[in-house]
């Protein structure tokens, strides 16, 4: 493995006197597009289960409010995986970890598919989420580390498709199986690209000894407040809403187990000789601000995921597979130009590109902030293309100038951070949208229930015209029709109530956007940082 470069030097062509760079090995590539086919896949995971959620819990005879922990269960498993991956690699050995867990993640697809009741799916979610969860951060590792400077910003784009498309594209997919074939069928379609996956792993890695001695040297006590402190934090996240946050004691204990653990765990990385993670990374300004604005794009990225199909089946009424075919929209078009970013980083400045890509999927955001009644799959589509340009436009850029001057043996760390990072901000995006969508929907239905009061003309006429309505369609009593009429009153106000809830949502996305914007302002230019990346 050769020492990291600053990766995207956009602006800083080679001068034709510059000797040609060296060819990189077919091997590379198969290894770089395996890596990227596995991470694909774990991200796909996430979103192709939610898609499908209400017919996996009637399949398998869960409550709703129980169902939710099929995928918190993936979740949490993947949150704490990701930053102990660079260390396993290096245990075990990056050709022997990879293989072991690819092949465990489609092992245990194949067993959820299975599943007979909820505690099986739950157990068998988290294992598939522990052994997925790998697939990520060592795709982004094997970029950056066997990639030269040059080409990184390809195999980039490639990881791109795998944190942008997959969470766009998941939706289309899931809904389609699950009307068309069953739930079982979500997790059955891992099964044949996984095959490919180990397949290109198997003879592309090379490969290495292992060190077990490293178990005895690890950071064990950092390892463990990680994985309690993440654990607990991503449970809050996924439930807190549900149960009312700290009106809840469940949720309070977590909480402070949460705050507890991860406080011990900053306190030990920035004490240990030899720490998890490397958290002085951060201090890097590059990667500091880098990760900060990867960390709004996680809450915007899975935020918007999470809020449309959530607006397509509350207030338009879409099942699964229309909800997939309104957001195949936020993924198709990335297919066409995320192979198309690495030219553009090599003709303008990256960071431009990263801001032109933060600036289009905040518009697309706001675009979205006068919702109607009749705002469904005609008026979503230009919102949707835009925010599909802005994705692809800012994930690769903004990877390669964050982790620009990471030097090989930092990889590891940079590689969990700035996925952990990621991740993070999707499951705090997701609780605050959750929350404030139910705030905001109490608040907007206060202010138009003093709009339709019984005072007022209008709602009279509006009751008796219904009343009328329900007298001549069955109902024989006159009360009975009245409070019918009340009762759909009630209805429209609530509905109209939820979609200016909705509408805020999306500008929260925005808002969020518009400060990862102003983040990227503070990034240096990667060429500048050719000189001494290594010696912060």
């Amino acid at each position: 493995m050769t020492a990291l470069q600053p990766t995207a030097d956009a602006a800083a062509l080679p001068s034709p006197a510059a000797p040609a760079a060296p060819a990189i090995p077919t091997k590379t590539w198969i290894a770089v597009i395996g890596a990227t086919l596995g991470a694909f896949m774990a991200v796909l995971n996430i979103q192709i289960v939610n898609a499908s959620l209400a017919d996996i819990q009637g399949g398998i005879g869960a409550g709703i409010d129980d169902g939710g922990w099929i995928s918190t269960s993936y979740l949490i498993a993947e949150i704490v995986v990701i930053p102990l991956s660079g260390w396993l690699a290096q245990v075990f050995s990056v050709r022997i970890y990879l293989l072991t867990n690819a092949f465990l993640f489609l092992v245990f697809s194949g067993a959820c598919a299975l599943a007979q009741d909820l505690p099986q799916m739950i157990a068998l979610r988290a294992v598939q989420g522990f052994t997925g969860g790998v697939l990520i951060p060592m795709a982004f590792t094997l970029i950056i580390t066997l990639l030269p400077k040059a080409k990184q910003p390809i195999g980039l784009a490639l990881f791109a498709l795998s944190a942008t498309f997959a969470p766009a594209i998941g939706p289309t997919i899931g809904g389609y199986l699950t009307e068309n074939w069953g739930w079982q069928y979500i997790f059955y379609v891992n099964l044949v690209p996984g095959a490919v996956m180990i397949a290109m792993l198997y003879v592309s890695l090379d490969p290495s000894p292992m060190k077990l001695s490293l178990i005895r040297q690890g950071d064990w006590l950092g390892i463990v407040t990680m994985a309690i402190g993440l654990a607990a934090l991503q449970t809050v996240l996924e439930e807190g809403n549900k149960d009312d946050w700290f009106g809840s004691p469940f949720i309070v204990r977590l909480s402070v187990i949460a705050a507890v653990a991860l406080v011990a765990f900053l306190i030990v990385e920035f004490t240990v000789e030899k720490p998890l993670l490397n958290l002085r990374l951060l201090a890097r300004r590059n990667f500091g601000f880098g990760m900060l604005a990867n960390f709004l794009l996680g809450i915007a990225l899975y935020g918007s995921v999470f809020i449309l199909p959530q607006y397509l089946s509350r207030i338009q009424g879409y099942n699964a597979e229309q909800i997939g075919m309104v957001l195949a929209w936020t993924g198709l078009p990335q297919l066409v130009l995320i192979p198309l970013v690495p030219r553009l980083m090599q003709r303008f400045d990256p960071r431009i590109v990263i801001g032109v890509g933060f600036a289009l999927f905040a518009g697309s955001n706001f675009m979205n902030i006068y919702m109607t009644n009749d705002y469904a799959a005609d008026q979503l589509l230009w919102p949707n293309v835009v925010r599909a340009v802005g994705q692809a436009l800012a994930f690769a850029p903004l990877s390669a100038v964050a982790t620009a001057g990471i030097e090989a043996e930092n990889a590891g760390s940079a590689s969990a951070l700035f996925n952990m990072m990621r991740n993070l901000g999707g499951a705090i995006g997701i609780a605050a949208l959750q929350t404030l969508l139910t705030k905001r929907e109490q608040y907007h239905s206060n202010v138009l229930m003093q709009s339709v009061s019984m005072l007022e003309q209008a709602t009279r006429t509006r009751i008796e015209g219904l009343t009328q309505y329900f007298l001549n369609h069955g109902v024989a009593d006159h009360a009975d029709a009245t409070h019918r009429a009340i009762a759909a009153v009630g209805k429209v106000v609530q509905k109209q109530a939820y979609i200016l809830a909705f509408s805020d949502t999306f500008y929260l996305l925005g808002v969020a956007l518009i400060v990862a914007l102003v983040a990227t302002l503070f990034l240096k230019k990667p060429g500048q940082l050719a000189g001494g990346g290594g010696a912060h």
